[in-house]
């Protein structure tokens, strides 16, 4: 059950949402706002909410722009967002899934289109790759959680089907649906995650070399860059010494 992982070398933001701070806060909080309009306006009783709080908290977003984020789905704005995925192929056989929440399809449609064939890419069609990829809740720990066997211990006890441990931290895998009621089950046990979200987990990697890890991060770049994408994800991995020389 327990072994590295490479997860995090393949998941969306590499660190670079961490420079733009004020990107990833309007992010979440759209994510908050269209969560809230989904269902109740109390995280308690709405789990996706819950989730959308939990991942705004884990990066240090303010209380206050939370609670404006939840206010405003009640506030009766004529802001509507969809949900919209899309699908490709990026440098070096890489397959991505970009997550969007967006007020215009076309304008999304054409910004991450240009940023796909810009960029070494081809976008695909809605399910071209997603067959690739498993969707799993996925919650993240820091390494201050606790060893190995105590984070395991306590993911069993939580109903994690999956667990990986590193001088990193921990990663921890669940059923989609199972989610939520594991998430608070590890947060009474471990404290606050760092991370708890609904992830595309692929099922096989593609080692990528130095140039088209380059162009692939370049294209993950213009990606996250843009308002309307939430998350991107990918089947690809770098070794350290590849991201070394990228760094």
């Amino acid at each position: 059950m327990a072994g590295h992982s490479k997860f995090k070398n393949i998941m969306h933001r590499k660190g670079a949402q961490d420079k733009k701070r004020s990107n990833l806060f309007s992010k979440l909080s759209r994510e908050i706002t269209v969560a809230a309009k989904m269902g109740m306006p109390d995280p308690d009783m709405n789990p996706r909410l819950r989730l959308a709080v939990n991942a705004a908290k884990a990066q240090s977003m303010p209380k206050d722009n939370i609670q404006r984020a939840i206010d405003k789905a009640s506030g009766g704005d004529d802001e509507n967002y969809e949900e919209v995925r899309y699908e490709g192929y990026g440098p070096g056989g890489s397959a991505i899934i970009v997550e969007a929440l967006t007020d215009n399809r076309n304008r999304t449609a054409t910004a991450v289109r240009t940023a796909f064939s810009k960029n070494g890419g081809n976008l695909g069609t809605e399910g071209s790759v997603a067959h690739g990829f498993e969707r799993l809740g996925y919650i993240e720990y820091g390494p201050e959680a606790g060893d190995e066997e105590t984070v395991l211990e306590a993911a069993l006890e939580a109903g994690a089907e999956d667990i990986s441990s590193s001088e990193d931290g921990h990663e921890i895998w669940t059923a989609a649906e199972d989610l939520h009621e594991v998430a608070g089950s590890l947060e009474k046990a471990l404290g606050q995650a760092k991370e708890v979200k609904l992830a595309w987990k692929p099922n096989l990697t593609v080692q990528l070399d130095e140039q088209a890890a380059g162009t692939l991060l370049k294209l993950v770049d213009a990606l996250d860059d843009d308002d309307d994408v939430q998350t991107v994800w990918g089947n690809y991995d770098i070794s350290d010494e590849v991201m070394e020389k990228l760094s």
